[in-house]
């Protein structure tokens, strides 16, 4: 089983930045396609980012040019650098490859 460990997430205001991280345990890592999910008070997990073991990226329309997911197979560890944040990004952010456990996840606040 895989196990998810993340960093990188706090209380910001509007236009601020942060960088999320997720290391992975595991060799597999660097042979999956990664995603970043997020899940607002309320609402379902959704889609934010994804990018291909070869590094190929696509991103959901409303984080496009705001946000950029990369990785670092060497460390197992999946990233999501979010710039010119906006209260409604404010969400539990998750990584995972498809059928993770997703873990604790990390919370980014977003004030207005």
């Amino acid at each position: 089983q895989v196990h998810l460990v993340y960093s990188g997430g706090g209380l910001v205001q509007a236009g601020g930045s942060l960088r999320l991280s997720c290391a992975a345990s595991g060799s597999t890592f660097r042979l999956n396609a990664m995603s970043w999910y997020r899940q607002a008070p309320g609402k379902q997990r959704e889609l934010v980012a994804v990018i291909s073991s070869s590094g190929s990226t696509n991103y959901v329309d409303s984080v496009k040019g705001r946000f950029t997911i990369s990785r670092d197979n060497a460390k197992n560890t999946l990233y999501l650098q979010m710039n010119s944040l906006k209260p409604e990004d404010t969400a539990v952010y998750y990584c995972n490859a498809g059928g993770w456990d997703w873990g604790q996840g990390t919370q980014v606040t977003v004030s207005s």
